[in-house]
């Protein structure tokens, strides 16, 4: 059952894995720690980072998502903007590797749509995780990452599930110890990843993990701007 929830909590990763009982309150922002079940949580506390007001992320073998909902969904998407600064990285891990799935960075959107379309394998993993969560998962789970040696520019599709995407647009250890700032279409970049139009946004989230190749991971984030 264990191995079944967190594969189930890969799939759901913006809507899901967080107990109702047991999450902290929203910040006054509206930004939210969700733990994962079975995973010790990366810290996340507001900072300041070479003068920036900054989101510290701290991961010692550790998993877990500092998310915002968005009430109301937007249903147009144009650009955003985010910036992170990473400490290191880790040596061993990559995005597309479900074993060594870990990265010091990512910025991440759920989208909804009509999940009646997804296959049924893909259904039922959604209502049962729904079951166990007291959430759906977003329809499509487009992530921004920071990878220690995959190319800029590559898309990775989950290998967990089809539903979450990721786009790598920071890559090895050159540009580390400095603020990098990025500026994306997001209506394009979900295009390029899903091969479709995205639906209204329903969340955008951080992450930084380093569970599953037993590391750790210190990352400063800026604010996360939808245009």
């Amino acid at each position: 059952m264990k191995t079944a929830l967190l594969t189930l909590c890969a799939a759901a990763l913006l809507a899901a894995c967080a107990s109702p009982k047991t999450a902290p309150p929203a910040s006054a922002d509206g930004w939210q720690a969700l733990a994962l079940p079975g995973k010790k949580s990366t810290t996340y506390n507001w900072t300041e980072k070479d003068g920036r007001p900054a989101l510290e992320a701290a991961s010692d073998r550790s998993a877990s998502i500092w998310r915002k909902r968005l009430e109301p969904a937007l249903d147009d998407v144009g650009e955003v903007s985010f910036s992170w600064w990473a400490q290191r990285l880790i040596p061993n891990a990559s995005v597309a590797d479900i074993d060594r799935e870990d990265a010091v960075a990512r910025v991440i959107f759920g989208f909804g749509g009509d999940t009646d379309k997804l296959p049924l394998r893909t259904r039922m993993k959604f209502e049962l995780a729904q079951a166990l969560t007291g959430e759906a998962p977003p329809y499509a789970t487009l992530m921004y990452v920071w990878d220690s040696h995959l190319p800029v520019g590559t898309v990775v599709v989950n290998p967990r599930s089809d539903r979450i995407r990721k786009i790598v647009v920071d890559s090895g250890p050159a540009l580390l110890h400095r603020w990098r700032d990025h500026r994306r279409d997001l209506a394009a970049d979900f295009r390029l990843a899903f091969g479709e139009e995205p639906g209204p946004l329903t969340s955008m989230a951080v992450m930084t993990d380093s569970d599953n190749s037993r590391g750790s991971a210190r990352t400063w984030y800026g604010v996360v701007e939808l245009k």
